[in-house]
């Protein structure tokens, strides 16, 4: 397993995001509020963390929702993936939105995404007329049949 030197400000009153376990591929963003917030049903908000990056070229940091808020709360990251450029330096915020049923309260230090760094390739297009065939073709959205 390969590790990354990663520039951070820590901002919050929280310890630096951490991988759980040894094989944990994202560290856990915590709330970084003054007072709480109430997420009634359907409602959204910016979530600061109080987490300032520096990511290296060729690399991005996505957001990503905790399983445990979207299973037992509706809770998620509305932009799922979110992506955090190399270039950004601003705070790494996260957009919660409540799809359950009923009022959710984020409290400071509240454990509210994940944070995955992961490599990335840009594109360089090579405009065509045409595509080469494929046994799929345009097929798409379900094409493929149930198995």
């Amino acid at each position: 397993m390969q590790n990354l030197n990663v520039k951070v400000i820590n901002r919050s009153k929280h310890a630096l995001p951490h991988y759980a376990t040894d094989l944990s591929a994202g560290m856990d963003l915590k709330a970084n509020l003054e007072d709480g917030i109430i997420l009634q049903p359907g409602e959204r908000a910016l979530i600061p963390t109080g987490i300032f990056i520096e990511l290296p070229a060729g690399f991005e940091a996505q957001v990503r929702p905790r399983s445990g808020l979207s299973l037992k709360h509706g809770v998620t990251v509305l932009n799922a993936p979110g992506t955090i450029d190399a270039d950004y330096r601003g705070e790494v915020g996260v957009i919660l939105i409540n799809l359950g049923e009923k009022a959710f309260a984020v409290e400071d230090g509240e454990r509210v995404a994940q944070l995955v760094v992961a490599p990335y390739i840009q594109v360089k297009w090579d405009q065509s007329e045409t595509l080469g065939e494929t046994e799929r073709g345009t097929g798409g959205f379900g094409s493929t049949g149930k198995n």
